[in-house]
């Protein structure tokens, strides 16, 4: 996994060959990860699935729930087969354009 932190978000990158290892590090490194406005980067990799993204799904409620963001940047968007609560991006930009709408959300109270 290649972490990559700023002053406004950490962006992970796997490392791993498969969708679901790279979930599983990112369990494991989760309460370093903590507070921390996240940005899943699978735009180098080809053939996401649906079932994958959702593997994330649990992640990213826990990150919304407190108070921070969760953008997972993929080619493969499938907006109308995930739940709201995963939000899916096709580039890195769109992702930190997320993030600075969610913190204009919250500084309004939303």
């Amino acid at each position: 996994m290649i972490i990559t932190t700023t002053d406004l978000h950490t962006s992970l990158q796997p490392k791993q060959k498969t969708i679901q290892e790279f979930h599983s590090e990112l369990v494991k490194k989760q309460e370093e990860i903590e507070n921390q406005h996240l940005i899943i980067d699978f735009s180098k990799e080809n053939n996401v699935t649906i079932e994958e993204l959702l593997l994330f799904l649990d992640i990213s409620s826990q990150i919304k729930d407190s108070g921070m963001s969760f953008v997972i940047v993929s080619k493969e968007i499938y907006m109308d087969e995930l739940p709201e609560e995963l939000v899916i991006v096709p580039t890195f930009i769109e992702a930190e354009d997320i993030l600075q709408m969610d913190a204009i959300e919250r500084e309004l109270g939303f």
